[in-house]
């Protein structure tokens, strides 16, 4: 069982892997600083508990220590024990979820070693936005994609708000860089994968007749400028989702997921 340890003082050097967890510049979560995971709440804490991410401490209230007891059964690592008041002062805002828990950040998983298990992988180019990060987690998470990838200026996935917003499938589904952008996606070719680029080209093929290959790598960009044409050359097809008159695309998660079910649908 964790070590209860009860802190009333929000100065306490003990509580600094959760501390300011708001400031541009003094994140615990930050990679060039601590590099730590930050997971929060009592569902995201036990996803982290149930992934590759060991746990080095937990800050919480009582009534979310008792909701974790079954699952911090056997787990060696300190639980903080404080107030709600405490709390705020020391994360910088009201934590509804009442309960943190800090994970150093495992070395990053090789390319090679997150393809030769999946047969489904979302690729992404630019995506900067942490939510949509996140979201696109647990859109591959409830949607059986097996990885995601990222090329170039992506976002850190393991930030708070991406593990928050991913429900802490971030911490559950692979995820590796592809080198050498885009030249490096070579590698999944090489692997078997079938590379499609999404798009709202109203030329590209519907998606829904795109997905012929056995295994799939769907490249996603960011919201407004999309793939840059450099990434596109280097897909096998170019697919666009049919959208309604008047509109031109989706959020990239949601594109994401309607690119995940259709993966579903058409390996059925």
């Amino acid at each position: 069982m964790a070590d209860v340890i009860d802190i009333d003082d929000p100065a306490d050097p003990r509580l600094d892997d959760f501390r300011d967890l708001n400031s541009s510049d003094r994140r615990p979560d930050l990679p060039e600083g601590k590099g730590l995971v930050i997971a929060e709440g009592v569902l995201v804490a036990q996803r982290l508990l149930d992934s590759r991410f060991e746990p080095i401490s937990f800050l919480g209230v009582e009534r979310r220590r008792v909701e974790l007891a079954d699952d911090l059964d056997g787990v060696d690592v300190p639980f903080y024990r404080t107030s709600a008041e405490v709390m705020a002062e020391v994360v910088g805002f009201h934590l509804n979820r009442g309960v943190l828990a800090a994970a150093h950040r495992p070395p990053p998983l090789e390319l090679a070693d997150v393809l030769e298990k999946s047969r489904t992988v979302a690729v992404l180019e630019g995506v900067n936005d942490h939510e949509n990060i996140g979201s696109i987690f647990r859109n591959a998470a409830g949607l059986g994609a097996d990885a995601v990838l990222f090329g170039d200026r992506c976002a850190d996935p393991l930030y708070r708000r991406a593990v928050r917003v991913s429900m802490g499938h971030v911490l559950r589904v692979p995820f590796a860089r592809v080198p050498d952008w885009p030249r490096g996606l070579e590698v999944l070719r090489g692997a078997g994968f079938q590379i499609i680029s999404l798009t709202p080209n109203p030329s590209a093929v519907p998606l829904a007749e795109a997905m012929t290959g056995d295994r799939v790598a769907v490249l996603l960009g960011a919201e407004g400028p999309g793939l840059t044409e450099q990434a596109m050359r280097a897909t096998d097809i170019r697919a666009r989702i049919p959208m309604a008159p008047g509109t031109d695309s989706l959020n990239v998660a949601t594109a994401a997921g309607m690119a995940f079910y259709e993966r579903v649908r058409t390996a059925s």
